[in-house]
C-alpha cells in the first residue's frame, strides 16, 4: 500500500513567529510515521495560496496548513468541494478552527498524530460569491475592531484585540442595517451582525454560540443596541457564550443571508473580507477535515 502523501504549508510568522519551530515539530512526526510530505512555504499569501492550488491539483490526499485561522482560511480556498482534506496544526494566536475539533493547541506532536490518525469530518463552509469561509463573517462593531487590532503592533494575541475593542468603545455608534435572511427583510439598528458557520472567532469568543458545523445553515447574530457601559459588561460573556441571556440579543438560522450596513469592511477568519453589502450562504458538506 503507497504512503499517503501531504502537502505542509506553514506560515513561519504565526504565533509571534513561532510557526516554523511548531513545523519542524510535527514534520518530524508525521514523516517518523511514514506519510510522504511535502514541505512547502510561500514568500507571501499569493505565492503561498497558488502553492495550495497546486498541491490540490497534484492530488495529494491532504493539505495540512501550520499557522493560525488566517492559514486555514487561505488553504480553505483551495480544498473547498474537492476531495482534498485540510489538516491543521495550530501556530496562530486564535485558532478557533483548532478549537472545533479540539485539535491540540499547544502540542505539535500531539495535533500532528491526528494527521497521521487519518479520520475525517465533513463540515460546511460559508460561501460569498467564489470566496469561502470556516469561522465567523464580522459585519460590525467586531469588523470595525478587527480593523484597528490590526493596524496594531502590540500587544499581540487576545490582548491586543480586547485592547481595540476598548479604544474603538469610546466611538462607535449604532449602525443601521438591512438584512435578507432567507424571505424575510429587517431594517434595524444594531452594535453588530455576525454571521457563523461554527460558533467562535477572535481566540475564543463564541458569538455564534450554538452553530453546528455540519447542519446546513449559517447562524446570523444581531446585537440590537446598549449602552456603552452594558458592552463592556457582556463582552467577558461572549468567552462562555452566556451573552445570548441578554435582551438585545437576536438569533437566525438561514440557508442565506444578505448583510448591508454603511462603512462596514467585513472580516471571516480573521481575515479582511470585503465591503457590505455582501450575500453569504453556506455550502452544506464543502470540507473534509484531518479531526
Amino acid at each position: 500500500m503507497p504512503s499517503r502523501e501531504i502537502a505542509l504549508l506553514t506560515n513561519p510568522t504565526a504565533g509571534k513567529g513561532k510557526g516554523g519551530r511548531v513545523r519542524d515539530r510535527a514534520l518530524a512526526r508525521m514523516r517518523e510515521a511514514g506519510l510522504v510530505v511535502r514541505n512547502l512555504q510561500g514568500r507571501d499569501s499569493d505565492e503561498t495560496l497558488d502553492l495550495a492550488h497546486q498541491c490540490v491539483a497534484d492530488g495529494v490526499d491532504a493539505l495540512v496548513v501550520c499557522g493560525g485561522d488566517g492559514m486555514v482560511h487561505l488553504a480553505v480556498q483551495a480544498v473547498a468541494t474537492t476531495e482534498t482534506a485540510l489538516g491543521v496544526i495550530p501556530a496562530g494566536s486564535g485558532n478557533d478552527v483548532a478549537r472545533y475539533f479540539d485539535i491540540p493547541r499547544t502540542d505539535p506532536v500531539a495535533a500532528a498524530d491526528r494527521v497521521v490518525a487519518g479520520r475525517t469530518r465533513t463540515i460546511d463552509l460559508a460561501r460569498s460569491g467564489s470566496r469561502y469561509f470556516a469561522t465567523v463573517l464580522a459585519a460590525g462593531f467586531d469588523a470595525v475592531v478587527n480593523e484597528r487590532a490590526n493596524r496594531m503592533t502590540w500587544p499581540k494575541g487576545q490582548m491586543r484585540y480586547n485592547i481595540a475593542t476598548l479604544a474603538e468603545l469610546r466611538v462607535f455608534e449604532p449602525l443601521p442595517y438591512t438584512l435578507q435572511i432567507d424571505d424575510r427583510q429587517l431594517s434595524l439598528e444594531a452594535m453588530l451582525v455576525s454571521v457563523g458557520n461554527g460558533p467562535s472567532f477572535g481566540g475564543g469568543l463564541r458569538i455564534t454560540e450554538g452553530a453546528e458545523l455540519d447542519d446546513g445553515l449559517l447562524d446570523v447574530v444581531i446585537i440590537k443596541p446598549i449602552s456603552k457601559p452594558d458592552l463592556i459588561r457582556t463582552y467577558p460573556k461572549l468567552f462562555k457564550g452566556t451573552h445570548i441571556h441578554h435582551p438585545q440579543y437576536e438569533h437566525h438560522l438561514a440557508s442565506s443571508v444578505t448583510v448591508a450596513a454603511p462603512g462596514i469592511v467585513s472580516y471571516a477568519d480573521g481575515e479582511r473580507f470585503g465591503p457590505l453589502p455582501l450575500t453569504v450562504e453556506c455550502a452544506p458538506r464543502a470540507l473534509t477535515v484531518l479531526a
